[in-house]
C-alpha cells in the first residue's frame, strides 16, 4: 500500500512576518522553542504513522495468476499466487545492502509489464512478465546487473516450506535436495569419483519447487551454486567479473503441473538386459578373449545366458590394438566371443600421452587440432592441455574441431564393427578441463559446452550409444550411465539409488543404466548378501539390470535363484511398462519414473518420500533400503485411487500410509493401481 498524499501548501508569508515583528524578544524566543517542539512532534508522528501504515510487503509487479512483492524487513523478493496470496517462493537478495532495503520505486512505471530499481553503486534489478512457458503457467524474468566490477550478485531461494528438486546430481543423492550440503562452486558437471565433493555428471540449470514454482537459468550465464542444508540454495555470479545474473521463474497450480510443462523426448528402444560386466584377466588380447568365453560358459551353466557382456576401457583398448582393421572373419570371431549374448565396448575422449592412439594422431602435425590446447600467446604455438584420466597423464579430444570429431567418430564406428559390438559406452564425457585447471576456456566450451557438443556428436552413432553424462542432452537418443555407488547402505550407496532414479527421470534422462547390483565402489559392507538382494529388488524395476559381481560368486543358491526370477520379472512385467510409458514420455514429456507427489501434488507428506517410486501412473515400488529390516511404512499416493498389493492381492486406499508393512528378504512390496 502506498502512503496517502499529504497537503503541502505553505503558510502565507505576509501574515506570519507581520505578527512576528510585533512580539517582544522573550515572546519571540518562546514561540521559536514552541515551533521547534511542534516540528519534532510532527516528524516523529509522521515516521510512526508510516511505520504503522506501511505493510512489510509491497507489490512491485503483478500478473494475472501471481505477483512479486518486496519484503522490507529482510530485503527479499516474495512470489505469491493469486487470488489467495499463497506464498510460492522467497528469494533473499544478497546483491545489495539488505539491512537498509530501499522502498520500491519503479523506474519502468511507463511499462506495466516491468519493474526496475537501482541501488546506487551496487546493482540494478529488472523484473518482467515473460511469455508463459506453457498453458496454465505464469513466468517472470529476474535480471540483476552489477554497477561495479567488485559486486557479486547472489540470490538465495528459501527451503522453508518448499521442497526442491532438480539441479545437479551429487555423491550422496537426496530427494528432495533440501538435505544436501555443498559450498559455492561452478554449476558444471563433473566426475564424482575424482571429485566427490563436486557436482555429478547429470545436471540441468532447472530447479522445481513443491509449491509449483520452477527456476531456470540460461546456459550462457556464468553461475555458482551452493546448497545449505534445510535452509536455502543460492545462485551467484563469479567474483570480479561483473557478469549479470538472470533467470526465469514460472508458477503453476502445483508441483506436478509445473513438471508436466517440460518437453521433448528421444525415440530410443530399451537397452538389452541384463548387463554382465567383465572383470576377468586383461593382460593381453588372448587372455581377454579366453576370459570372455569363460564368463559366457558360466552364465550358460547357471541359466543366465541372456543380455550383454560389457568390456571396460582398458580391455577395449587391448582388443583395439589387435582388431582395429575390420574383416568379415574377425567380425564373426568377435561376435562368437560372447554368443548368444551381445558385446558392449568402452571408449573415452582421453588418450594417454604415451599411447599409440595419441602418437598416431601426431603424424602429419595435426595434434594441435585434435586435442584441447591452451590458448597460445601471440606468435606462439598451441600446447595440448594435459590432464589426468584414470591415473594417467592424458590429452582430451578437441570437440570444437570438425576434423578431430570426424576422426574420433570414424574410429569408434570402425572399432564397433571390428569387435562386433552392439553397444559403445563413452566414459569421461563430463567436466570442463579448462575450469579444473583454472585456464580460460574458448567461448564455445564455457560451462558444460564440452559435454553438450560431444553428446550431440555421439548421438549420430546410433541407438546403441551410452554416455556417462547428461546436460541439455535429454532430447538425444542416448543411454546415460549412472555414477558408481558405494557397496553399502548409505546415501552414497543403496539409499541414494532411488533419489538418483527420480533425479535422472525428472531431468528427462529416463533411459539410464544403473550401477551394478551391490555397488561398484568398495564400501563398508562388501560382499553383503542382504545388500545384494535389496539392491537387486530395486534394479528389477529400472530400465536395465547390471551386474558387476555375478550372483554365484557373492551369494548362495537361494540368491542365484532369486536373480533368475528377477531377470524374468524384468523381462515379462517391467519392459512392457517401460515401452508403454516411453510413448507417453515422447508424446507428453512426462517422466517414466515418477515421485509419489506425481499423484498427490498437494500432500506435504509426499514431497519428502525418497524410498518409493512410480512407473508411470500405475505401478508403485516400495523396497527396503535399511539393513536388517523386514517391514516399512508405505505411502500410497493418489486420494480416491485403489492399490492392489501384487504379493498378497490385498487392496488399499490411496492417500494413506500403511504402517509397519511386511517385506521379507525374498519380496519387495509392489502395488498396481
Amino acid at each position: 500500500t502506498m502512503p496517502l498524499p499529504r497537503h503541502t501548501g505553505q503558510i502565507p508569508e505576509s501574515t506570519w512576518t507581520l505578527g512576528f515583528r510585533e512580539m517582544t524578544e522573550p515572546w519571540k524566543g518562546a514561540v521559536g522553542c514552541l515551533g521547534v517542539a511542534v516540528f519534532f512532534a510532527m516528524t516523529i508522528g509522521i515516521i510512526s504513522w508510516q511505520a504503522l501504515e506501511q505493510s512489510p510487503e509491497e507489490w512491485v509487479l503483478r500478473g494475472r495468476d501471481a505477483g512479486m512483492l518486496w519484503e522490507r524487513g529482510r530485503g527479499a523478493l516474495v512470489l505469491r499466487a493469486l487470488p489467495a496470496g499463497r506464498p510460492v517462493l522467497a528469494i533473499a537478495v544478497g546483491s545489495v545492502p539488505a539491512t537498509e532495503p530501499p522502498p520500491p520505486r519503479d523506474r519502468c512505471w511507463h511499462d506495466g509489464g516491468q519493474f526496475c530499481y537501482s541501488w546506487e553503486e551496487d546493482a540494478e534489478l529488472r523484473l518482467s512478465l515473460e511469455p508463459p512457458a506453457a498453458p496454465g503457467t505464469e513466468c517472470y524474468g529476474v535480471r540483476w546487473t552489477p554497477l561495479r566490477p567488485d559486486v557479486t550478485l547472489k540470490d538465495c531461494f528459501s527451503m522453508a516450506n518448499v521442497s526442491w528438486y532438480g539441479g545437479p546430481s551429487i555423491r550422496a543423492q537426496r530427494w528432495p535436495l533440501n538435505g544436501a550440503e555443498s559450498p559455492a562452486q561452478p554449476l558444471v558437471s563433473g566426475n564424482l569419483g575424482t571429485n566427490p565433493d563436486g557436482f555429478g555428471p547429470v545436471l540441468e540449470r532447472y530447479f522445481l519447487g513443491s509449491t509449483g514454482v520452477t527456476v531456470t537459468v540460461a546456459p550462457d550465464v556464468p553461475l555458482l551454486l551452493s546448497l545449505e542444508s534445510h535452509r536455502q540454495f543460492c545462485l551467484e555470479t563469479p567474483a570480479g567479473r561483473a557478469e549479470p545474473l538472470h533467470y526465469q521463474l514460472c508458477v503453476s497450480a502445483d508441483v506436478a503441473a509445473a513438471r508436466r510443462h517440460t518437453a521433448s523426448a528421444p525415440n530410443l528402444p530399451p537397452c538389452r538386459s541384463p548387463i554382465w560386466r567383465y572383470h576377468g584377466p586383461e593382460g593381453s588380447a588372448a587372455k581377454i578373449k579366453r576370459g570372455l568365453r569363460s564368463l559366457v560358459r558360466r552364465l550358460k551353466r547357471h541359466r543366465l545366458q541372456e543380455g550383454v557382456v560389457a568390456l571396460g576401457e582398458h580391455g577395449t583398448a587391448i582388443l583395439a590394438a589387435v582388431d582395429l582393421v575390420p574383416s568379415e572373419r574377425r567380425k564373426r570371431q568377435a561376435s562368437a566371443l560372447v554368443e548368444p549374448l551381445e558385446l558392449s565396448i568402452t571408449l573415452s575422449p582421453y588418450a594417454g600421452v604415451t599411447s599409440p592412439l595419441f602418437l598416431r594422431s601426431l603424424r602429419g602435425g595435426e595434434a594441435a587440432g585434435y586435442w584441447l590446447s591452451r590458448q597460445p600467446r601471440p606468435g606462439g604455438s598451441s600446447i595440448p592441455l594435459l590432464t589426468t584420466w584414470k591415473g594417467q597423464l592424458c590429452a582430451r579430444l578437441n570437440v570444437t574441431s570438425e576434423a578431430a570429431l570426424g576422426w574420433y567418430l570414424a574410429r569408434a564406428q570402425r572399432l564397433r564393427q571390428a569387435l562386433g559390438a552392439t553397444y559403445v559406452v563413452f566414459e569421461g564425457v563430463e567436466g570442463n578441463s579448462f575450469l579444473e585447471q583454472d585456464v580460460p576456456a574458448p567461448a564455445e566450451l564455457a560451462g558444460d559446452g564440452y559435454t553438450e557438443v560431444l553428446a550431440a556428436a555421439l548421438a549420430t552413432l546410433g541407438n546403441g550409444t551410452v554416455i556417462s553424462a547428461g546436460t541439455r542432452s535429454s532430447h538425444l537418443p542416448l543411454f546415460v550411465q549412472m555414477s558408481p555407488l558405494h557397496s553399502d547402505w548409505s546415501h552414497a550407496g543403496l539409499k541414494g539409488l532411488i533419489p538418483s532414479v527420480l533425479h535422472y527421470s525428472l531431468l528427462g534422462y529416463n533411459f539410464f543404466i544403473p550401477d551394478a547390483v551391490g555397488g561398484s565402489v568398495a564400501g563398508a559392507t562388501p560382499g553383503d548378501p542382504e545388500l545384494f538382494v535389496r539392491w537387486l529388488q530395486i534394479v528389477t524395476f529400472l530400465p536395465v539390470m547390471a551386474f558387476g559381481t555375478p550372483p554365484w560368486l557373492c551369494c548362495d543358491a537361494r540368491v542365484l535363484n532369486l536373480t533368475r526370477q528377477c531377470i524374468q520379472r524384468h523381462r515379462d512385467f517391467v519392459v512392457p511398462l517401460l515401452l508403454k510409458y516411453s510413448e507417453e514420455w515422447k508424446s507428453l514429456g512426462y517422466p517414466i519414473f515418477r515421485p509419489a507427489w506425481w499423484l498427490s501434488p498437494t500432500d506435504p507428506v509426499a514431497f519428502s518420500i525418497e524410498d518409493e517410486f512410480l512407473i508411470g501412473d500405475e505401478v508403485l515400488v516400495a523396497p527396503i533400503t535399511e539393513k536388517g529390516q523386514t517391514w516399512r511404512d508405505i505411502y500410497l499416493p493418489g486420494e480416491g485411487h485403489l492399490w492392489l498389493d501384487t504379493n498378497t492381492a490385498r487392496v488399499f486406499d490411496g492417500g494413506t500410509t500403511l504402517r509397519n508393512y511386511s517385506a521379507s528378504l525374498a519380496e519387495v512390496p509392489v502395488f498396481v493401481k
